[in-house]
């Protein structure tokens, strides 16, 4: 089967039916996209299918078709970090890290959609997402912030 991931075409191998959480992680060794609940819950593996932020431990591989899937890994690099990860940095939002490429992925489906965010909006988007950390103020603080500063881009 074929997949386009962060603009690349990839052949992989799984069954159909394999989430694609595990696809982006045992078979292309994208551990960015992290495991947390399993049910869709909890927001850890969010990746944006066709832009749109989607769970990617409750879509099975075979539904991905010709989407072009985007993961943590797609939107800026250590070197180059996208703006949403710079303001993540400055703004202190990782505590164990652990959820935040979840979060960031969601955030930038937001940006996408709604480039000047509420409070509202912004609770209201990211509310799937869980931080044990409680990083929310945060969270919501960066995501200001990066909107503010792709204003200017």
């Amino acid at each position: 089967m074929r997949i386009t991931v962060n603009g690349t075409p990839r052949e992989v191998s799984a069954r159909p039916d394999t989430p694609l959480l595990w696809v982006l992680r045992d078979e292309l060794g994208m551990t960015g996209t992290k495991f947390g609940c399993g049910a869709g819950l909890c927001g850890a593996c969010t990746v944006q299918v066709n832009g749109v932020a989607q769970r990617s431990c409750q879509m099975a591989l075979g539904d991905v078709g010709s989407a072009q899937i985007t993961t943590i890994e797609g939107i800026g690099t250590p070197e180059k970090l996208s703006v949403l990860q710079t303001v993540w940095v400055e703004h202190q939002v990782a505590q164990c890290g652990y959820c935040q490429s979840g979060q960031i992925m969601q955030a930038a489906a937001l940006l996408a959609t709604t480039p000047r965010p509420t409070d509202t909006e912004i609770d209201d988007a990211m509310s799937g997402n869980l931080c044990r950390c409680g990083t929310y103020p945060r969270i919501r603080a960066a995501i200001h912030d990066a909107a503010q500063r792709l204003q200017k881009v």
